[in-house]
């Protein structure tokens, strides 16, 4: 790899969420973020102009080989086709990272302490803070995890997306679980309604549940088949979805 190649690489850290250079080296780059726990190799491929990109095991490997459109060998890396390609995975795979647990705790930490510090602390002005900030927090992280869209349509309509909790707020254990990016899901208004009144829930292979109340009728004047399903599901939406699925089955 040259020093243009390098560059390259570099730049597009940069440019798309990864501005710290850890390493330079010949053979492979390797970038990191002020905003988040995550690195990032990447070297050329065989074919000239693709890449190939590899992030340590774990979650954040997990869910990037779940997205649309890219390509993973088996081996560990990703491949990706040319420079823009390059680009669009490392942006999509900085704001997985920013979103995955349980970096919103440490985010929405951070910004209770700035407001507090801002304002005359008082017990219920600290739980309106924590509240709004953190549903706040709960939201950015879901848009950065669905890629800004609809976990089952893919609408990616910001203005008609919501941020909806399987475990309710109110009922959550502690922060971790009530920003946990698992703890539900970014869906339409219309779906986003169904899901919180427990008319609509999910298996845990993603298929949609329907109450007996929204009747085929319903179904079809709101545009929802039964074959819809979750875009992709993980095995950290699986704890939540039991909990919300035990609700659906008590409404």
């Amino acid at each position: 790899m040259n020093s243009l190649e390098r560059s390259l690489i570099e730049k597009a850290g940069y440019d798309n969420g990864w501005e710290i250079v850890v390493e330079s080296l010949p053979e492979q780059v390797v970038l990191a973020s002020a905003l988040h726990r995550a690195s990032a190799s990447i070297k050329p491929a065989v074919r000239p102009g693709e890449w190939l990109l590899t992030v340590p095991p774990g979650s954040l490997a997990e869910e990037l080989s779940k997205a649309e459109a890219i390509h993973f060998d088996g081996n560990g890396h990703f491949r990706i086709a040319n420079d823009a390609e390059l680009g669009r995975l490392l942006r999509y795979a900085a704001r997985l990272a920013r979103s995955l647990p349980n970096l919103p705790v440490i985010r929405f930490a951070a910004a209770v302490q700035q407001e507090l510090s801002e304002t005359i602390a008082s017990t219920e002005v600290e739980r309106l803070v924590r509240q709004r900030v953190g549903q706040n927090i709960y939201r950015e992280s879901l848009m950065d995890y669905w890629g800004s869209a609809c976990a089952v349509t893919g609408i990616a309509l910001p203005a008609l997306l919501r941020a909806s909790h399987a475990k309710p707020w109110a009922e959550c254990d502690s922060d971790a679980e009530r920003l946990n990016v698992f703890n539900g899901f970014l869906l339409a208004a219309h779906l986003d309604a169904l899901f919180d009144r427990y008319l609509v829930s999910f298996n845990d292979n993603g298929k949609i549940l329907f109450s007996p109340i929204v009747t085929a009728e319903v179904r079809a004047a709101l545009g929802l088949s039964e074959s819809l399903k979750l875009r992709w599901i993980s095995p950290g939406h699986i704890p939540f979805l039991s909990v919300h699925r035990a609700a659906f089955r008590a409404a």
